[in-house]
């Protein structure tokens, strides 16, 4: 196997616990020097996916508030466990869809990383969730996250601006305040797993800062303005406050990139 073989294997794994151990099988052996970049079929369109849950438009999936009954904690919870394996998937399609043996050592590094820690990410949530009388699975999902994937396919550029910049970085805003909700409620298990993941969530945004800039000034553009660029073509929202400029200067974003 090479890395970009193993990249490929974990997107055509549908079970998501095992979906999980092959990115963490995958990490160990690459970590162990044990995996060249070498070469693989080209990724699939849209990764593996179990029976359930089912999967709605985003609009068509009902509101979620953190804290409140356990019903909804779980809803949250649920939510969030969906989002950490689509991170598992796309953390290894970038590495297949975009890696090559021209590519510096580091670069598989940091997103071999990434897809090791959302693989643990998905087993913490689900485990959160069987402590709470539920599995992955029993409620439905939405798309919208391979939906992003999908648009930015054929730019590696455009995929670094909106999945870890935008996406991943939008997660660092909200956080704070729903691990506080989890507080509120009493259910310190899962805000503490909640803050677990979104100090893990910091280093994932720099990664993904930390390549388009390289990538960006590597191709002569002046990072800043391509991404906002990039932003205008793929990026269907807003930008909204508020921002955890904290959090985001931790992961090396400085605000003048999306408070303007």
């Amino acid at each position: 196997m090479t890395l970009l073989g193993s990249a490929v294997e974990v997107l055509s794994t549908a079970d998501p616990a095992a979906k999980a151990t092959a990115s963490h099988r995958a990490a160990a052996a690459w970590r162990a020097g044990d995996l060249a970049i070498g070469a693989a079929p080209p990724p699939p369109d849209r990764p593996a996916r179990p029976e359930r849950p089912l999967l709605l438009a985003p609009k068509e999936m009902p509101k979620r508030k953190a804290g409140g009954n356990a019903a909804k904690r779980t809803a949250l919870l649920h939510a969030l466990a969906h989002i950490e394996l689509n991170a598992i998937d796309l953390a290894w399609d970038l590495i297949a869809r975009f890696g090559t043996e021209r590519m510096p050592r580091p670069f598989f590094d940091d997103w071999v990383m990434v897809a090791d820690e959302e693989a643990l990410h998905f087993e913490l949530l689900s485990a959160r969730l069987q402590e709470l009388g539920a599995a992955y699975g029993d409620l439905p999902a939405h798309d919208g996250l391979w939906e992003a994937a999908i648009t930015t396919s054929q730019d590696l550029l455009a995929r670094l601006a909106i999945v870890p910049l935008v996406l991943e970085a939008r997660g660092l805003d909200v956080t704070p305040a729903t691990v506080a909700d989890m507080q509120r409620a009493g259910d310190d298990a899962s805000a503490a797993l909640l803050d677990r993941i979104y100090r893990d969530e910091i280093g994932h945004v720099a990664a993904g800062m930390r390549w388009f800039e390289h990538f960006a000034r590597g191709a002569g553009e002046d990072p800043q303005l391509h991404w906002q660029a990039l932003l205008r073509r793929y990026f269907r929202g807003v930008l909204k406050p508020p921002f955890n400029d904290t959090a985001r200067a931790a992961a090396g974003m400085p605000s003048t990139f999306y408070r303007q």
